[in-house]
């Protein structure tokens, strides 16, 4: 059947402004695009767009689609602005608890406090005695009580493991605060999820993104919930059948070589991505690897998650099946060393390097960057959330380069938007505003960094062609052309007009994957 799409106003989003009258789409795939006029007769059915407002499909090209689910589901601690609210948030949700019933919360971030506590175990132990592990925003950190740290064996004779820290009080106590790597020593004895579970939250936020116009996602979710095949399973369970949405799956290196081996998908809703790597940790922890001492606190210049050597290795059994990498890179000391290990272990012909934040970089690191086949996998929304209290950690001297977008785009760099949710809001017109503002939604002042906002044209690209170009498939995705994927968002209201306000305000009335319309307003 072939369906005529048509009625409002089509941005290509090949050209900045270039429209189209009319979309012809038979079998998921753009047929041809023209005047209603010409292209009325060969259609069997008409879709009147009633002067809405049609772009390519929305990718969100880095988060974790699982977790996003999960973030639905359980207690939500990331809009929490004081200590005095998150201790009666938590009073309140562990209510009732059994002695080894697990509490999980996610997404709390001492920046949004007035105090800037950090949450000590005794504390923790004051509210609920049973086994609580506590996810920071960046989840590069954790808080646990400690029942938890029992259930672990952390004691105060615990050495730091490798890539992780943690942290102790002036007796060499853990105070409950874990640290990258450190994490997992809690995180391996909380009980293993089941499928079922994992399909439930996986089909909770598929469900909301399609309701938020997202056509698909990057996702990373095979390295966090026991043996890969488990979220594998969710993954098909979810997208096997009648719901369409486009999942894209970077690897865990811990599961990568066994997912070449034995793993197989369901294309084209759930493809096989690059090796995962972390180098390095978040700024907010500290964690962040940088070339000099963090200006808040001299004493750490943050966390190599690997040693020089184990990175280069791990890039070069990816190189060995043919495949890229998707590196966690955040500081500049941390991009450093990931770009020597993909430079000694160049990207196989016909695929790219993800480097994911790149957020503090310096000029010599970004020439390097040009004369590799990577693009460079952003979050805008980490501006608006990092802002102004990234300048104490960073100091002034460093800010030229880092979260510095704009530049990246003038110099040529393959760039693509996504939210890393559950970190941050996974909403795309979140991002596409704090590209273009630089600042939270309604202030008024001129933006953090203003020489680094986005054009409307430019920010919308990170979430189309930039997404695309990140996989690949710059050819049948990403813009509105013959052949490609009809993969469609639409809004009620056209992203590029009117204030900036209105970028927040569009609602989604339709998103359409493959041609078919998975989500519609009202329905």
């Amino acid at each position: 059947m072939k369906t005529l799409w048509h009625g409002g106003i089509i941005y290509t989003m090949a050209a900045e402004g270039e429209t189209v009258e009319a979309v012809l789409v038979a079998d998921g795939k753009i047929e041809a695009m023209g005047s209603l006029k010409e292209l009325k007769d060969e259609a069997d059915l008409e879709i009147d767009l009633k002067g809405k407002v049609l772009y390519p499909g929305f990718v969100d090209s880095h988060m974790h689609m699982i977790g996003h689910g999960e973030k639905l589901l359980r207690v939500d601690l990331s809009k929490i602005d004081s200590s005095e609210d998150m201790k009666q948030q938590l009073i309140e949700s562990t209510e009732g608890l059994a002695s080894d019933e697990w509490f999980i919360g996610e997404g709390w971030n001492e920046n949004n406090f007035p105090d800037r506590k950090i949450f000590h175990r005794v504390e923790l132990d004051e509210i609920s005695t049973s086994p609580m592990l506590l996810k920071r925003v960046c989840r590069h950190a954790i808080l646990a009580n400690s029942s938890a740290l029992a259930l672990a064996g952390i004691t105060k004779d615990t050495p730091d493991p490798e890539g992780g820290l943690i942290v102790r009080d002036a007796d060499g106590e853990p105070t409950g605060y874990l640290l990258d790597a450190a994490q997992d020593l809690v995180a391996d004895v909380v009980p293993e999820v089941s499928v079922e579970y994992l399909t439930k939250a996986l089909q909770t936020s598929v469900d909301d993104l399609l309701a938020l116009g997202l056509t698909g996602a990057h996702t990373e979710d095979m390295g966090y919930y026991g043996h890969y095949s488990k979220p594998l399973q969710a993954f098909k369970n979810v997208l096997g059948g009648k719901t369409k949405f486009r999942a894209h799956l970077l690897r865990a290196h811990s599961a990568f070589e066994e997912m070449m081996k034995n793993a197989s998908y369901v294309e084209p809703f759930v493809d096989p991505g690059p090796m995962k790597i972390f180098a390095d940790g978040s700024i907010g922890g500290r964690t962040a690897l940088l070339s000099k001492p963090y200006n808040d606190d001299p004493s750490t210049s943050g966390v190599a998650i690997h040693s020089d050597e184990e990175l280069k290795r791990l890039v070069s059994v990816a190189r060995k099946h043919g495949e890229a990498v998707a590196i966690h890179v955040i500081g500049d000391l941390g991009m450093e060393k990931a770009l020597d290990a993909i430079e000694a272990h160049p990207v196989p012909k016909g695929k790219r390097d993800r480097l994911i934040h790149s957020m503090v970089l310096r000029e010599d690191l970004v020439e390097r960057m040009e004369k590799i086949d990577a693009i460079l996998d952003l979050q805008p929304s980490f501006v608006t959330s990092d802002f102004p209290w990234v300048v104490e950690r960073l100091g002034e001297e460093r800010l030229e380069w880092s979260y510095a977008w704009k530049k990246l785009l003038d110099r040529g760099l393959i760039c693509a938007g996504g939210s890393d949710a559950p970190i941050e809001e996974v909403d795309p017109k979140q991002g596409i505003y704090a590209a273009v503002t630089r600042r939270r939604p309604y202030e008024t002042h001129e933006g953090f960094m203003p020489e680094e906002k986005l054009s409307r044209f430019e920010a919308v690209q990170l979430y189309t062609s930039g997404s695309a170009a990140a996989i690949c498939k710059e050819h049948s995705r990403g813009i509105l052309a013959v052949k490609y994927d009809a993969d469609f968002s639409v809004f009620d209201r056209d992203l590029f007009q009117g204030n900036e306000e209105q970028i927040l305000e569009a609602q989604v009335e339709m998103t359409v994957v493959d041609g078919e319309i998975m989500y519609e307003k009202g329905e």
